[in-house]
């Protein structure tokens, strides 16, 4: 196997190549703009952003002048993806900025920052504010484990596939709604997901931030009477274990021990070892060296 080690502040393997900063910026008030991120703005020599007209309006607050501005975004992605990594590789640095937020998180970032790697282009990321992290922080929700799915598909069908793909995780649930498809959403998931517990985050960090907590039927009558603004987060109960014993796809594993879990995949679906423990871990909601340090033991 063949690693990919970077040494962020060391000249990548291209000699003299530029660098590749994912630079957060705040997702609603301005307060939260590190002093990290402002300094590489004034540093770098382009600025590859989302939405320029945002960004000119983010540069001109923090005082930042005479960037060269180059638009990246879900429809130019593959053309200017190749082009900044060319700039990048006769040595001028790029900062990769979001509308709001940390780039690569539900943006057209993340092909960008595959094309650098290829290119042994050192990638460096300068953290911040991220609305999916604040709300489930803020939420009351379980924070030991989660899972971030982003934007839901808008076609029913799809979205409910969406849904049941994670009806039987344990953890967390954080994912992205705007105002006018929130109440479908969650009509979906009550439907799909049953009555769980969900924290609807709105206007995070701005002056009207408001968290709707309860179940999804409480959510659901508090927006019939109170039209969602603002972009949403939603933060939604993982499945409990009383749900998951009533799940018919989840119990026929309950009473095997982890060995006889493992077993069952080997024999009945012909996995090797290796894979099987993957599965037995996938069920379970462990990691496949919780299952590797349970065999051990047994």
């Amino acid at each position: 196997m063949t690693w990919n080690v970077q040494s962020s502040y060391e000249i990548s393997s291209q000699d003299k190549a530029g660098k590749l900063y994912l630079v957060a910026t705040p997702i609603g008030n301005l307060e939260d703009m590190t002093y990290r991120a402002v300094r590489i703005l004034q540093e770098v020599e382009i600025i590859a952003a989302e939405d320029t007209r945002e960004t000119r309006k983010l540069l001109s607050h923090f005082d930042i002048q005479g960037k060269k501005l180059y638009s990246h975004h879900e429809h130019n992605k593959w053309s200017s993806g190749p082009e900044l990594v060319r700039l990048m590789e006769e040595g001028q640095s790029i900062a990769l900025v979001s509308d709001a937020g940390l780039p690569a998180i539900s943006d057209p970032g993340a092909e960008l920052v595959r094309l650098a790697i290829d290119a042994g282009i050192a990638v460096i990321p300068i953290p911040g504010a991220n609305a999916a992290l604040s709300a489930l922080i803020a939420s009351g929700l379980s924070t030991e484990r989660f899972l971030f799915v982003g934007f839901l598909p808008r076609d029913r069908k799809r979205m409910e596939e969406a849904l049941l793909s994670f009806k039987l995780e344990r953890g967390s649930i954080m994912l992205y709604e705007s105002p006018h498809r929130v109440v479908k959403t969650l009509e979906r998931m009550l439907e799909v997901l049953g009555d769980r517990q969900v924290v609807l985050a709105r206007e995070l960090t701005k002056r009207y931030e408001q968290f709707i907590r309860g179940s999804i039927t409480e959510c659901l009558g508090y927006l019939s009477d109170h039209a969602p603004l603002g972009e949403c987060v939603l933060v939604l109960e993982g499945i409990s274990e009383e749900m998951r014993l009533q799940e018919p796809d989840a119990i026929w594993w309950n009473s095997y021990s982890i060995h006889d879990h493992v077993e069952h995949y080997e024999e009945q679906d012909g996995l090797s070892r290796k894979d099987a423990m993957k599965a037995a871990a996938k069920d379970r909601g462990v990691s496949k060296r919780d299952i590797y340090q349970a065999l051990l033991e047994e």
